[in-house]
């Protein structure tokens, strides 16, 4: 069992819950993973707390970044500047690939704009 009962569960529900937007079962997942499909059960619930190189396995077969894993794990501490919303829109499957770019464009111009606002005014010539 986890020495950090609060974060272990979080983090086999969060993974539970990347699996069914992956439409994966746990045997599919196991196999996608090289990781026994007792040992995910155990994660999933709670009970066992694995190691980073798990997390790496499990994040690869989800299409997920391992330091969202790492994250939820407690491993590593969220980023100041918050999350990266570009590998987000990348890994969400119910978006096709033109859709994905179509809303990265828009995301990037957005931040642009958003930068030029912010910056100090530069006076024309």
């Amino acid at each position: 069992m986890s020495n950090d009962g609060v974060k272990a569960p979080d983090l086999g529900e969060f993974i539970r819950e990347q699996r069914r937007i992956g439409e994966l079962s746990l045997r599919k997942l196991s196999e996608l993973s090289g990781i026994s499909n007792p040992y995910l059960s155990q994660i999933e619930r709670g009970l066992r707390h694995p190691s980073a190189e798990i997390l790496q396995q499990i994040a690869r077969a989800l299409s997920i970044s391992a330091e969202t894993l790492y994250i939820r794990a407690g491993i590593l501490e969220p980023r100041a500047d918050g999350p990266d919303l570009v590998t987000e829109i990348h890994r969400d499957p119910f978006l096709d690939e033109e859709q994905k770019r179509a809303l990265v464009s828009i995301y990037r111009s957005f931040r642009a704009e958003h930068e030029r606002a912010e910056s100090p005014a530069v006076a024309e010539r």
